[in-house]
């Protein structure tokens, strides 16, 4: 299990989970508020994870709960973020929106241990880990990734399994080790980033 550094931001999918081990997850690393990043904070097959039933929840419990899911979720509502109906991370990073969320993040990780929440078990089946977790990542923030068993992954050791779940070599003499994971997160997120068909329809209507 790798250890967390004390201005560590987490990431955690709350996946099917009685209320209960999501909150003894939280505790196990000490988080202290969750930064929920779902676009649309509602799950009909796990309603305790409603917006407003995970917020009085948390507070319960003594976890401070913001609702970041319209400047870090991955359905933004703006248009520009999306190329033939499916959001373009890239772009959506560009976004000043997102810029904004994301400080939000950095600033509440000096006084808080940060979980961002989301709903995918697998970090990597997740925009909270191949977008928000990799720009913070880059602007120098460590991160660690919360399992459904408790174990922590640091988010280098999570872009080493990317890239070789894709098939991709971390020791190519011709690129960075940076530039490597770029495209291993462009390739995922072409794999997972939402694809709105209405938009597509419309186009082709």
């Amino acid at each position: 299990m790798n250890t967390a550094t004390d201005n560590t931001v987490f990431t955690i999918g709350h996946s099917n989970h009685e209320w209960a081990r999501l909150v003894s997850l939280l505790r196990a690393h000490g988080v202290t508020a969750v930064a929920d990043v779902r676009s649309s904070p509602y799950s009909r097959s796990n309603p305790q994870f409603n917006r407003r039933a995970a917020q009085e929840s948390l507070k319960a419990v003594g976890v401070a709960y913001v609702f970041l899911g319209r400047e870090l979720g991955g359905r933004p509502e703006d248009r520009s973020c999306y190329v033939e109906g499916k959001v373009q991370y890239r772009k959506l990073a560009e976004t000043m929106l997102f810029k904004k969320g994301l400080g939000r993040v950095v600033k509440g990780s000096r006084s808080h241990r940060i979980a961002l929440l989301c709903s995918e078990a697998e970090p990597l089946a997740c925009h909270r880990t191949i977008l928000v977790a990799q720009e913070l990542a880059i602007s120098g923030i460590s991160v660690g990734h919360i399992h459904s068993d408790g174990a922590l992954e640091a988010h280098s050791v999570a872009m080493s399994r990317l890239v070789h779940l894709l098939g991709l070599d971390e020791k190519d003499l011709y690129r960075t080790r940076a530039e490597i994971i770029a495209d291993a997160c462009a390739l995922q997120a072409k794999r997972i980033a939402y694809q709105d068909e209405g938009m597509i329809e419309r186009a082709s209507a």
